[in-house]
This record gives C-alpha cells, sequence and structure tokens, in this order.
C-alpha cells in the first residue's frame, strides 16, 4: 500500500524545490518533512529525491507525485457521486498546468480565471515554450499542457482549442533604418531579430515561408514576453509578436507590419491525461468553449494566415 502521508511530502519537497518550502506548505516542520521522507525511501529501497538546490525527483519519484496528483483529481469528484455530498468538503486540489508563455501574456487568464474561482482550485504553472510544454505532460511533471505539438502524447487526450494569430512587427524608425527596400532576403539577414529563447521557432518559420531563409543572422535572446515587446518597442529589433498583444500598438502606429498580410498561426491543444475525471473534463470544455467563442481563432477563419503546424 502507498503511504499518501509520506507521499504528500515527497510531493511538497519537489514542488516547493526544497524541504524547508516543503515544511511552510505542509505546515510542520522541516525536520518531520525529512523524517517522512527518508522513511518512506527506506521503506521502498529506492532514493525518490535527488537533495540540491532546487531538490529534483528520482524517475521513480516523479512516478509516484503524478499519481498522487492524479488521486487528488479523482478525490475532488467524491462530493459529487456520493449522496452525503451536503455533507463532504470538496478536497483542495492544485492543478499543476504547463502554459506558453505568450498563451500566459494574452488569453489564458481570462479563459481559466472563472473556472479557477467557481471550482475553488489553485493554479501551479510551469512556463515553456509552446513547442515543449507537451514534454512537460510526458515526464509527469503537469497534470495538463497547453502545446502547439500534434503528436499524440501516451495515455492522454487531445482538445483543439483555436488558432493563435502572430505578426512580424517592428517600430516605424526600425523598419525605416532595416527595411528600406520592403523587406527583402538581404534586408532580413542583416537586420537584428528577437527571439524569446532558443527553443522559439517562429521567427525562422515566418522568415522562411517569406524568403526560403532558415535561420535570422542576427538575434537577441529576450525569454520574457513583455520584454520582448519592450525590446521591440524601443527599437532593438523585429520580432514575430501574438496580434492579441501588439494590436493596440499597430493600431496607434507604434509598430508596423513589416509584411502587412503574411502572418502566422499556431494551432493550441489542451492536452491531459486520460483519468475519469469531473473536474478535468469540465475545465476542458469550459477552456474549448471560451476559446472559441473570445480567445483564439476557429480554424475556418485562418485563410490569410500561413500556419506553423
Amino acid at each position: 500500500m502507498l503511504d499518501y502521508n509520506a507521499l504528500a511530502a515527497v510531493s511538497a519537497v519537489i514542488r516547493e524545490g526544497s524541504f524547508d518550502g516543503a515544511a511552510k506548505k505542509l505546515n510542520i516542520t522541516a525536520s518531520a518533512v525529512s523524517q517522512r521522507v527518508r522513511g518512506y525511501e527506506d521503506r521502498l529501497g529506492a532514493v525518490l529525491i535527488i537533495r540540491g538546490q532546487p531538490c529534483m525527483p528520482t524517475e521513480l519519484g516523479r512516478t509516484l507525485v503524478t499519481h498522487l496528483d492524479r488521486v487528488h483529481l479523482l478525490e475532488a469528484d467524491i462530493p459529487h457521486l456520493s449522496h452525503a455530498s451536503g455533507f463532504l468538503s470538496p478536497p483542495e486540489v492544485t492543478l499543476r498546468i504547463a502554459v506558453n508563455a505568450d498563451s500566459l501574456a494574452t488569453w489564458f487568464p481570462g479563459a481559466i480565471s472563472c473556472f479557477v474561482t467557481d471550482a475553488k482550485i489553485c493554479l501551479d504553472l510551469l512556463v515553456e515554450d509552446e513547442t515543449c510544454t507537451a514534454d512537460r505532460l510526458r515526464s509527469g511533471e503537469v497534470t495538463a499542457a497547453i502545446t502547439a505539438q500534434t503528436e499524440p502524447v501516451p495515455g492522454c487526450r487531445s482538445v483543439h482549442l483555436g488558432a493563435m494569430p502572430y505578426v512580424a512587427c517592428a517600430t516605424p524608425d526600425f523598419i525605416a533604418r532595416h527595411f528600406g527596400a520592403g523587406g527583402t532576403g538581404a534586408e532580413f539577414k542583416d537586420a537584428p531579430c528577437i527571439c524569446f529563447d532558443r527553443d522559439d521557432g517562429l521567427e525562422a518559420r515566418w522568415l522562411h515561408a517569406l524568403h526560403k531563409i532558415d535561420q535570422p543572422q542576427r538575434i537577441h535572446y529576450i525569454p520574457s514576453t513583455q520584454g520582448f515587446l519592450d525590446f521591440t518597442l524601443n527599437s532593438v529589433g523585429w520580432g514575430v509578436q501574438p496580434l492579441a498583444l501588439v494590436d493596440r500598438y499597430l493600431s496607434q502606429g507604434n509598430l508596423i507590419e513589416i509584411v502587412p498580410g503574411h502572418r502566422l498561426t499556431v494551432d493550441l491543444y489542451w492536452v491531459t491525461p486520460r483519468v475519469k475525471s469531473k473536474l478535468l473534463n469540465d475545465l476542458t470544455i469550459h477552456l474549448k468553449d471560451v476559446c472559441v467563442r473570445n480567445y483564439l481563432l476557429d480554424q475556418n477563419t485562418n485563410n490569410h494566415a500561413i500556419s506553423s503546424i
């Protein structure tokens, strides 16, 4: 039998990154956390946590924490299924979700906030590039993910939420200095480009579709959505930005679309494990509904966009 009291301590250390952080989370002493973890490791005959700064899970430790997360999801359904539901308080549930920075800076807060408030759950978000978020789900680090990857994740279901439109833009001053000929291949090779990080392939995809150039030559790496925008507004470089984030700057003339109409869309998917969880199922239905109505493009509306997927 699994010792869920000890597993809660293991999970807290892994999620908080330290025994002291876990102690605060569980409202017990760090010594008590250490005793629970060490005692459970001794009983299993295996190490669950790699001690360090931060503490990291072993493969077995991550597997057990993933199991605990799914148990909590199932426990959340009990008050709804029991005849004594009026006397049962729903357990505290924290959903650990991998989400890309652009979604977090634009549509995701508005799409999920009402659900989180009504369901009385907490969020623990892990920010990752949209091409890498599914990997976090595969490894068991998160319960759900917003991803651009179309490859199926074993044991999971994927729901298409919609398409997120992007535009390549820069300030009028930057365009005057670097794109006097209208944005030729030679100009793009010389003009400084801004990328989120080394996993960010949006600029390369946009550029390849336009000029068959695989990679910008001069790149600034700015790993912050707001920082990315601020550096663009300060004429440091050109970049591919979420339309929802820069629409007002385009309308005001602070930014200009470099090649009008040549846009990029990224299809986004909501991926969750195949467990019978009313909470996850309700959240999936909610996100699909609000994304189609309010936030993301439906596939049928992308007539003038190029697709990155």
